[in-house]
């Protein structure tokens, strides 16, 4: 199969033939259909993930087709459309027993824990715990969202912040996750406020629902949320991950109102400062949120379906797995308005 491998962390990966993948007696191979190319995969790439062993094939957010099936699953068959969680549970911890497979103590991740999806086939383990079935109306780039970015999001607003119709919420951050939360949030009755530095991601962010915008670059982010939402907001999300956008989030909230983080911090800002005396004087509830577990698809799907949710508005370009690399290593110095996603294989 075709491939992107990097052999040494910072190094430009390379689009290389390899071995196709054999499925595990639990588990699926897939035929990628689509990718994205995330901000997670840059940090893989980066070497800030520890789980990492080298060589190794990115990318985590994929949906495609079962090409074979290992002999102890019983779920699915060769040829069902399916996407997975970026977070694959094991299914014996007392966080699987629990339904909480997004905090799996044993959790396996494809591009992380093991070759990834920047590649013609990807091994998928514990596939009837992990798999999900996708809507057959439903196409590839835009399924591809929903692993990481949409189910993320979903589950940070739905079920970590507990948002509901009527509560401001800002979103700090409109890449793939924020776009994202903005649509959600939207969706179930919240305000949002949009808080980015690109007035391009904003316009978006307008479109899918914010009812206010805020542009970092130009304007005290913290003074404007407070203004727009009369004393600040219910509910904020870093979906970014980065100290200043975490920090901002955290003083924009109004009394006991909640932080959600989202966007991962790791490397130089994996232990960042937070300003204390607003969290304990105003009892500010701290949350993380990290993917969502398979069993939960079902009622953001259900809200794709009605009309409510529509994923595919967030998709961006359209890449050719030899365009991969070079996608890859400028994550983190631009990212397009909505997913970049690999196609073309």
């Amino acid at each position: 199969m075709k491939a992107v491998l990097f052999e040494k962390f910072q190094q430009a990966p390379k689009v290389v033939t390899l071995d196709d993948p054999t499925p595990a007696p639990h588990g699926v191979v897939l035929k990628v259909e689509a990718t994205g190319v995330c901000r997670s995969d840059w940090h893989a790439w980066m070497g800030h993930d520890g789980d990492i062993d080298l060589p190794h094939v990115p990318g985590h957010e994929l949906a495609g087709v079962v090409a074979a099936i290992g002999k102890d699953v019983t779920r699915w068959k060769v040829g069902d459309r399916v996407t997975v969680p970026f977070i694959c549970g094991c299914g014996s911890c007392s966080e699987c027993h629990a339904g909480q497979q997004q905090v799996c103590l044993n959790q396996e991740q494809p591009g992380f824990t093991h070759w990834g999806s920047f590649a013609e086939y990807v091994g998928l383990h514990q596939a009837d715990l992990n798999l999900v079935a996708l809507p057959e109306t439903m196409d590839f780039a835009t399924a591809a969202s929903l692993g990481c970015r949409f189910a993320t999001a979903f589950r940070a607003v739905v079920d970590q912040g507990r948002v509901s119709a009527g509560q401001w919420v800002a979103v700090h951050g409109c890449g793939g996750v924020g776009l994202s939360a903005v649509m959600i949030a939207a969706a179930v009755g919240a305000n949002v406020i949009a808080v980015d530095l690109d007035e391009a991601k904003l316009a978006l962010a307008r479109q899918l629902g914010a009812v206010a915008a805020v542009n970092g670059a130009e304007a005290d982010v913290v003074g404007a949320i407070r203004d727009i939402t009369r004393g600040g907001a219910h509910v904020s999300l870093d979906a970014l991950g980065h100290p200043v956008t975490m920090t901002n989030s955290i003083l924009g909230l109004r009394p006991r109102g909640k932080h959600i983080q989202v966007g991962l911090m790791l490397g130089d800002h994996a232990a960042p400062a937070v300003p204390m005396p607003k969290i304990v004087g105003q009892e500010i509830e701290l949350l993380g949120s990290h993917g969502m577990q398979a069993h939960r698809y079902g009622a953001m799907l259900d809200m794709v379906a009605s009309g409510k949710l529509d994923p595919s508005r967030l998709v961006g370009e359209r890449i050719s797995l030899e365009q991969a690399p070079e996608a890859l290593m400028a994550m983190d110095r631009f990212q397009s308005v909505g997913a970049t996603v690999i196609t073309r294989f």
